[in-house]
Formats: structure tokens, sequence, C-alpha cells
């Protein structure tokens, strides 16, 4: 590194925007590639359809059918933070691509044994599972791909449009499979499946990805890149704060996913396809939320947004179980569908504009764990909380819970990311040392010493716990700050980094126009200018 500023402090892009719900669709690829994903999510919710019918005459069907979800759902708890590395260590476009071959041979191996007669219940969850692990991979890879598509004040409305797609699956799906079983047979839904992904491995092939601006960095090892996102995450606090408002919401508001079929039975008194139009209603509440939130987005900040579409959701909570009245219920779904579209869509946006493009995978893979976890895990409590005290008091319970965690979001506020920019920015030179060590050779010790004024280190030290938190999240594995006993205005800044691979990589690409900023805020101070130096484990040296 070196502690010389080079060129005036970077200014802070506009405020990210809403724009029409529709003006993604004005980029190119966004236009190809998001009505493929809209396929796909079609096929996957077909089949999750097909196997549980597969397995309903099984003996213990009850269990196996659950058993479905959770298949389908583990692999993301299990290897999505693996696939964000994989999104952000190889080329996400042709990862992609992989993964729908993957799915497609998958998914047709299926259809071909469930048409000799086969697949057995054991081959079935199996099968799940594996398409699964093909979807836990696919999503970090897609979602860190939206903004490569759209521009940042698209980013909203983009993620919108692909939760349509996401309900759009979901609300159809099922009923297309239930079509295709009544005129065919369980294996043609494995095999539209498998079809379901050619459009987009079509669309990956053509498409002509630009790789991003600047010099390419040498691919990362796999261990490395994993304990760096870890490393990101845990000390980026914006994003600590997202994911912690993403649990304060999911797990009461997952009451709905959970309970709905319970509500739809025992307070609604509706049989199997009532309760598809209620599951329909809250598809229909996405769709309209794509078309309304971003006007809404353009009058209100992150956290009105949030706080109002929370208190909508659990208004609707109660509307469903409190008022047994099928068209109440209908509307109270779909305004639910609009309110969880928002939240989710506002989270997942706010993730995107913020994230810096070398961990952008690997943040968004943590957060699909802790939504899918949250999801799950609180899906099983209120599963055992609904046997205790009914549905009624459970729908009720899950309210006010969710408004509880409005109130503490509150508290614990989402910051305005919108102005700031976590661009590249290679301000550090070139790495030069007398000695150039192999890049395995660490761990990588770099002190800079300050100078600074008795009247100013107050202010001084404020900064450093700023620069504290840039030197960790972009890859130092210790970090700490010395004062000169015998020239009480030195200062030593200390902070290692695992080896000197890791140390060039925050010189290729890792810090950002926000990390710039804080670390020529905390030179300011010094005068003379601070110095740096380089140490390295003494069996490099001649």
């Amino acid at each position: 590194m070196d502690t010389a500023s080079e060129g005036p402090v970077p200014s802070a892009t506009p405020a990210t925007v809403d724009t029409s719900p529709w003006a993604p669709l004005r980029n190119r690829w966004f236009r190809w590639l998001w009505p493929a994903m809209l396929v796909a999510y079609l096929g996957v919710w077909m089949q999750t359809v097909g196997a549980q019918w597969q397995l309903v005459n099984a003996p213990g069907a009850g269990g196996m059918v659950a058993l479905v979800q959770t298949a389908a759902m583990l692999p993301i708890m299990l290897f999505a933070l693996p696939a964000g590395v994989l999104a952000d260590v190889f080329d996400r476009r042709w990862l992609m691509f992989t993964i729908e071959v993957y799915v497609f041979v998958v998914a047709g191996i299926l259809a071909a044994l469930t048409a000799a007669g086969l697949t057995t219940p054991t081959v079935m969850l199996l099968f799940t599972f594996l398409l699964g692990v093909g979807g836990a991979v696919l999503l970090p890879a897609w979602q860190a791909v939206i903004p490569e598509l759209v521009g940042r004040d698209q980013l909203g409305a983009a993620t919108r449009l692909d939760m349509v797609g996401v309900n759009v699956g979901r609300s159809i799906g099922p009923a297309l499979a239930g079509v295709v079983i009544a005129v065919g047979a369980v294996w043609h839904v494995f095999a539209l499946n498998a079809l379901s992904v050619v459009f987009l491995a079509v669309v990956l092939l053509v498409w002509k990805r630009q790789p991003p601006p600047g010099p390419r960095p040498t691919r990362e090892r796999f261990v490395p890149a994993l304990r760096a996102g870890a490393r990101y995450v845990r000390h980026e606090p914006v994003v600590r704060r997202i994911l912690l408002r993403v649990v304060f919401f999911i797990v009461p508001a997952s009451v709905m996913w959970a309970l709905l079929p319970l509500a739809a039975r025992d307070r609604l008194g509706v049989d199997a396809g009532g309760y598809g139009a209620l599951f329909g209603a809250l598809g229909v509440g996405a769709v309209v939320a794509a078309l309304a939130v971003g006007r809404l987005r353009d009058k209100l900040s992150t956290n009105a947004l949030l706080a109002i579409s929370a208190a909508c959701y659990a208004g609707a909570l109660v509307v469903v179980v409190a008022v047994p009245i099928f068209v109440l219920a209908m509307a109270a779904l779909v305004v639910a569908g609009m309110a969880w579209a928002a939240v989710i869509s506002t989270f997942i946006a706010e993730l995107q504009v913020f994230l810096p493009g070398w961990v952008r995978a690997r943040a968004l893979a943590v957060y699909l764990v802790i939504f899918t976890g949250s999801q799950a895990l609180a899906s099983v409590v209120w599963g055992q909380v609904a046997d205790q005290v009914g549905v009624l008091w459970t729908f009720v319970a899950g309210a006010a819970l969710v408004l509880v965690g409005t109130l503490a979001g509150a508290i614990w506020r989402l910051p305005e990311t919108g102005h700031l920019s976590n661009e590249a920015s290679n301000y550090w030179p070139d790495a030069r040392l007398a000695v150039e060590p192999p890049p395995s050779t660490g761990p990588v010790l770099i002190t800079v010493t300050y100078t600074v004024d008795n009247e100013r280190q107050a202010a001084y030290l404020a900064a450093m716990q700023e620069l504290r938190r840039s030197r960790r999240r972009s890859g130092s594995t210790r970090w700490e700050l010395y004062h000169d006993a015998e020239y009480p205005d030195r200062y030593v800044e200390v902070f290692q980094v695992g080896s000197w691979e890791e140390h060039l990589r925050q010189h290729e690409g890792r810090l950002t126009l926000i990390d710039q900023q804080v670390e020529e805020a905390a030179l300011a101070f010094s005068d003379p200018p601070a110095s740096a130096q380089h140490y390295l484990p003494p069996q490099i040296l001649p």
C-alpha cells in the first residue's frame, strides 16, 4: 500500500431512484434473461408439485410429502455461500450456463426413471435434493448479475420484476403441473422442468457479457475467497444491519407461508381449489407491487417504505384468520403479497446497490442462507405453536411480532445508502518490494505511522475507527492502533493480511470509493504525511 493521496476525494454518486416498473426491460439482456428466469421458476414449482404428487401414495405419505420441501430448501442452506464464492471467482455467465446444463440432465434422468416406474421415495427425495443444489448455485450468481444488466437507478425495479417472476412461478407452476398430471403423467412434469431451462441456457450462450472495467485480478482460491466473503459481511455494518432487519421480518412473517393451508381449511372452510386461489392472490399482490412500489419509493425513504409494508402485512395476517369471509381473505392476501414483495425486494435492492462487485455474490449468498434458514426454522416453530393454541392465535401472534420487528426497525434503522458508491477504486499504487514474495507468503504485516497534533487527536481516533472497518472488510485479519509512549503526537497503525496474494487483492480491486474517502480522511490528520512499511516472514529474505 501507499499512504499518498492520488487526486481529489471522489464524490458520491446520486441517490438511487426508482423509475418506471418496466424500465429494466429497456436493457437488451435483462429483457431476455428475465423472462428466461421466469420460465425456469415455473419449472421449479412444477417440479415441486410433481414430486409431492409422486409420493402421495407412498407409505407414510404425510411425512414424505413434507420432506420434499426440506429436500428442496436444504441445499440453499448448505451450498449458497460456497456458490457465492464460485459466482465471484468464475465468470457468472458460464457458471449459470453450466448449472442449467446440470439441471437439464438431472431433471431428464428423473423423468426417464419415473416413466420406467423406477422412482422410489428415496430416489425422488434424492433427485429433489440434487435439483435443489442447482438452484442454490444459480440464485447467488443471478442476483449478482442483475446489477450488471441495469443501472443503479433501475435496480429496485429490476429486483421487483425478479420477485414477480418468483411469484408468477409459485402461482402458476402448481396449476400447470396439476393440469399436466391430469391429462398425462407425473413424468411429463419432470420432463417439462428439464425443458424449462433450455430457454435460459440459450440466452446465456448468446449473451455477450462485458467483463468488469479495469485490470482483471487473478482468480481467488476457494477457501481464502470463502473467508474473505465472511470477513466482509462480519465487518460491514450496513450489510449486518440489513441482514438483521431481514430476520426481524422473516421470522414472524413466515407464519403465512407455513400455515396458510390450515387457515384455508379451518378458518375459511375451502377445498384445494380455494387454497390455490388464495395462493394465487399472493402472486397477484407481488405483481401489483412491481407496478406500484417504484412510485412509492420515489416519495418515501427506505425505512418508511419498510415500516408501512410491514404494518400492512401484519394487518393482512389478522384479516385472513379473524374474518372468515373468502373474498375478504383474497383481498387481504393481495395486500400481503404486495407487502411481502415490497419488503423483500427492498432488502435485496439495498444489498445490490451497496455491495462492491468483488464480494457481491458471496454477500448475497449469506442473505439467501439467512432468509432460507429463518423461514425454515420459523415454520417449524409456528407449526408447533399452532398445535398448542390454534391457527387464529398463531396468526395473531405472528402479526404482533411483525409489528414488534417494525418498532425495532425504528431503532436499528437502515442507513440511506443511495448516495454512496462502492465502485472499485484502485487508489493504492502497484505494490513493489525489494524482494518479490511468492503469492502464498504470509502473513503480511503492514504498519502506518501518523503524526497528529494533540488538539486533533480525538477526531483522528474517531476517523481511525472507520478506517479499521475498511481494513477488516477488505481482507485484514487483524488490526490495532498504538500510541507512541515516547512521542505523544505519534501513532502506529498495525494490520495483518493472511498472505501476499490477499494484500495484492486489496491493491487490485477490493478497495472502493468509500474506502478511499475513509482512508484519505484519516491520512489528512497526519503532518508530515503518514508512512507505510511492509513486513514479511523472514524465511523469504535473502
